[in-house]
């Protein structure tokens, strides 16, 4: 049973792995036997001795996700270091919040740019790439938001709802060629994202009376879910939104 979730040999590449949900995904990875790039804006210079200690190899690479024009050399770069991309965690995302009669074009557009042309074109990038070898896993970052529409975040629910619904589009069309691609949809995590709410004695208080688990998400609650995603133990999930919220959207 244990080799269904074996991940040795296989090159994982996680988008905002330098820290949070993105951090502990990779860490998880790692430890099914992944070796680990971590993509980030920031190059994190111990992180290929942190995989070292994990004994799989590591990567860390310095890159703005917005430089669409870029993500060829990208994966060309990732390739000749680490070999075939098998598994792609689109992670990285950027939140902004007014109120929507007042939310700035410019926020707008940086959001929806992060949080899902970025992901949509780097799908595609390395989708072709996984088309040619045949398999590939993908697993994209929804939320709660691809569900539901908060407060003061438009631009985010929007955005995380284009990656819930592109995600099927390519499923339905990359299935039959070896790849699976899904999404995770993270609830109320302990994360800087979150920083605001957690602050926020009365949202804090309102958010976790209606958690059944009673407790915010910790980020190494997404091992079990990236890793289940990651390998053979989900070869006939497809299209999917595994959310992974304490069961928030079951309240």
């Amino acid at each position: 049973m244990n080799n269904l979730f074996d991940l040795t040999g296989k090159v994982a590449v996680v988008t905002g792995g330098s820290r949070g949900l993105g951090k502990d995904m990779a860490k998880g990875l790692a430890e099914a036997g992944a070796n680990v790039v971590i993509i980030s804006r920031v190059k994190q210079d111990t992180f290929a001795e942190e995989m070292a200690a994990l004994g799989v190899k590591g990567l860390s690479i310095s890159f703005d996700l917005q430089d669409h024009h870029k993500y060829d050399d990208l994966l060309d770069m990732i390739e000749q270091n680490m070999g075939a991309i098998d598994i792609l965690v689109n992670n990285a995302g950027v939140q902004s919040r007014h109120p929507s009669a007042e939310f700035p074009k410019e926020d707008w557009d940086m959001v929806m740019d992060v949080n899902a042309n970025a992901v949509f074109f780097l799908c595609q990038k390395v989708g072709r790439r996984m088309l040619k070898q045949k398999s590939g896993k993908i697993i994209n970052l929804a939320s709660l938001l691809s569900f539901q529409g908060g407060l003061t975040v438009p631009a985010y629910a929007a955005s995380k709802g284009a990656v819930m619904q592109f995600t099927k589009s390519l499923s339905n069309e990359w299935a039959r060629h070896g790849i699976n691609i899904n999404c995770i949809a993270p609830g109320y995590m302990e994360t800087d994202m979150n920083t605001a709410l957690i602050e926020d004695g009365t949202r804090s208080k309102q958010i976790l009376e209606r958690i059944p688990a009673e407790r915010w998400g910790q980020p190494k609650d997404m091992q079990g879910a990236v890793i289940f995603l990651a390998s053979a133990a989900s070869d006939y999930v497809n299209g999917f939104t595994l959310a992974v919220d304490g069961g928030w959207l079951g309240r």
